[in-house]
C-alpha cells in the first residue's frame, strides 16, 4: 500500500532492477530510510507520482563500505549508526556528524546517500564530507560515473544526479589529519541545524578542507578560508596558531556564508555562529594534530 498523497510505490528485488525501473519511471521518488522522505510527504511538502521503494534491494543490504587504495567507499545502504560505529577511524568528521542526527531509530534507519539525495543545505553529512573532499558514485543503465560533491550541490534539494540516476556509494579519501564538526541548534541532536561546520586538515597536501551547513542555498566550502589556513598553519613545528591566523579564519568562513533569515535564526547571527565553531573547530583539530605530531 502507497503512503498518503505519494502514488503507487514500486519495490525493486535487486539494484539492476532497480537502475531499469529508474529509466523507466524518473517521475518515482526513491526512498530507503524514509527519514527525509516521508516528512516532506506526511507535512504536504511533497507529491510524488509515487516512490521507488529501495528497502528490498538485495545489493544495499549486504553492501556496506570498504577501503581501497586510501579511499573509503561507503555504499548507499550505510546507515548513520554504521558511520558512528565503524568509520570514526578512517571518516572521524562525518562519524562526528553522524551523531548529532536524529534519535537512535532515525540513525538505524536513515543512510548518508540518502541525506546527500536529499541535497538539503542543512544536511549534516553535507559539511564533514566536503571538508574530507568527497566524490559521489553515481549509476543509471547508462553506466557509472563519480562527481566531485563540489559539483553535486547545485540548489536548495537540487543536485547534479540525473533523472535516470541513483546514488550507488560516496567515497571518501581515508583522513590523514584532524577531522572537526560542529553543529548549532537548539539541541545537540533530533534538530536542524541552524549553522553547521566541518573542517579537515590533509598534512601530506598540506591542504585544509572546510563544509559549511544551513547557511546558503548549497552546502559550501570556504575556499579563501582553505588557503589561507593552510598556508599560515606550521605545518612542520606544530607550534601553536598565532591567534591572528585564527581570527582571520573564521572571518574568511563567515564571508563564505550566504546565509538568510528564516524561523531557526537570522542571518547575521548564522555568520557569527560560523565565525565562533570555525575558531573553535580549527583549535580543536589543531590541539590533535600536535599530539599526534609529538607521540612520533
Amino acid at each position: 500500500m502507497s503512503p498518503a498523497g505519494a502514488g503507487e510505490t514500486l519495490r525493486p528485488a535487486s539494484w539492476a532492477e532497480a537502475l531499469e525501473l529508474r529509466a523507466e519511471r524518473p517521475d518515482l521518488l526513491p526512498i530507503a530510510g524514509g527519514t527525509d522522505v516521508m516528512v516532506d510527504v506526511n507535512f504536504g511538502r511533497a507529491r510524488p507520482e509515487g516512490l521507488l521503494d529501495l528497502t528490498a534491494v538485495r545489493e544495499l543490504e549486504v553492501t556496506g563500505w570498504s577501503v581501497s587504495d586510501d579511499i573509503v567507499r561507503i555504499g548507499a545502504g550505510v546507515t548513520w549508526s554504521q558511520a558512528v560505529a565503524d568509520l570514526a577511524d578512517v571518516v572521524p568528521g562525518l562519524a562526528m556528524a553522524a551523531r548529532t542526527v536524529g534519535s537512535p531509530q532515525i540513525r538505524n534507519r536513515g543512510t548518508v546517500a540518502g541525506n546527500l539525495a536529499s541535497a538539503s543545505p542543512a544536511g549534516d553529512a553535507h559539511p564533514p564530507l566536503l571538508a574530507a573532499l568527497a566524490s559521489v558514485e553515481l549509476e543509471s543503465v547508462r553506466g557509472r560515473r563519480t562527481l566531485s560533491l563540489d559539483d553535486f550541490f547545485l540548489g536548495p534539494k537540487r543536485s547534479a544526479a540525473a533523472p535516470d540516476e541513483l546514488i550507488r556509494a560516496v567515497h571518501v579519501p581515508v583522513a590523514t589529519g584532524p577531522q572537526q564538526f560542529s553543529k548549532i541548534g537548539t539541541r545537540n541532536a533530533m534538530v536542524i541545524a541552524v549553522a553547521s561546520f566541518a573542517i579537515a586538515l590533509h598534512p601530506e597536501r598540506r591542504r585544509v578542507g572546510t563544509g559549511i551547513g544551513s547557511a546558503g542555498p548549497t552546502p559550501l566550502r570556504a575556499a579563501e578560508a582553505e588557503e589561507h589556513l593552510a598556508e599560515s598553519l606550521p605545518w612542520e613545528s606544530a607550534d601553536p596558531v598565532p591567534d591572528s591566523v585564527v581570527q582571520r579564519f573564521g572571518e574568511l568562513v563567515a564571508r563564505a556564508a550566504s546565509p538568510i533569515d528564516d524561523v531557526r535564526g537570522t542571518a547575521a547571527y548564522r555568520r557569527h555562529a560560523l565565525e565562533v565553531v570555525a575558531r573553535r573547530t580549527l583549535g580543536w583539530a589543531w590541539a590533535e594534530y600536535r599530539r599526534e605530531k609529538e607521540q612520533r
